[in-house]
């Protein structure tokens, strides 16, 4: 069933953020949210994880009123990773991703075996087990980026919100983070939707694209129905030549023009 969002506004203020958003995700996609900066990506992502209080409208996870539900139930179906995250600076991989099992035990209750198991497991999905005792301070990007990933898992989620994870990351981590994601989403099917700026990205990592602009969702679809010469035009005010990647299968542009 996934996740449903419908008629969703979300205002800061007297400003009108999100204006009437009706989004649907479908349980083992990977959808990703594009659009020009302020165009509202982030909110999106923290009206769905229920992070932010919506103005109007409801949000329905496996059909069920986010709202009606207990924090930790929502925290054993859904994972969210936001952009900004800071953490002790003593804190080691290890102990990181034991923070996912909170949501699974009973007020003071310790890690149990099951728990240390499923640590043990995200860790190593990750590709992180010779890294476990690593302080994660000292990691390079991609290894934290990675290491905040294995948190996310080790709660055991259907669905992982993730808002721009690829941010200040060199290329070559930037690649190494999203080839996990999808990996995820095959061997877990587990359910994405994830923020990215880079629309080539987007499209080769992606089942469908959400394009949001000025606060309402424009267009959506496959990425070969999304990544257009005139879609780039109009929402992100740029000229491009669009061709087909051969190897990936998914189409990808290259800009000319700022308009």
């Amino acid at each position: 069933m996934g996740i449903e969002a419908s008629n969703l506004k979300v205002k800061y203020g007297d400003k009108e953020v999100l204006k009437n958003i009706d989004f649907h995700v479908a349980d083992g996609e990977v959808v990703t949210i594009i659009g020009p900066n302020g165009s509202g990506k982030s909110t999106l992502i923290k009206a769905l994880s229920r992070c932010l209080k919506i103005t109007e409208g409801t949000i329905h996870l496996d059909g069920e009123n986010i709202y009606n539900m207990p924090t930790k139930k929502i925290a054993r179906n859904m994972a969210i990773l936001p952009q900004v995250k800071s953490i002790s600076a003593d804190i080691t991989v290890e102990n990181l991703v034991s923070y996912g099992r909170y949501p699974h035990l009973n007020f003071g209750q310790r890690l149990k075996a099951e728990d240390k198991n499923i640590i043990n497991w995200a860790i190593e999905k990750t590709g992180l087990y010779n890294l476990r005792e690593r302080h994660v301070a000292t990691l390079s990007g991609g290894e934290r980026q990675r290491a905040w990933i294995s948190m996310a898992l080790a709660q055991k989620p259907k669905i992982l919100l993730l808002d721009e994870p690829t941010t200040y990351l060199d290329i070559s981590y930037q690649l190494e983070v999203l080839e996990l994601i999808k990996e995820l989403n095959r061997s877990l099917q587990l359910t994405v939707v994830m923020v990215l700026h880079d629309l080539n990205q987007a499209a080769r990592y992606s089942d469908n694209i959400f394009v949001l602009n000025e606060g309402q969702i424009c267009q959506w679809g496959s990425p070969s129905n999304i990544i257009k010469s005139n879609l780039l035009k109009d929402v992100f005010r740029i000229e491009s030549h669009v061709y087909e990647d051969e190897i990936n299968k998914c189409p990808y542009f290259i800009p000319y023009k700022v308009l």
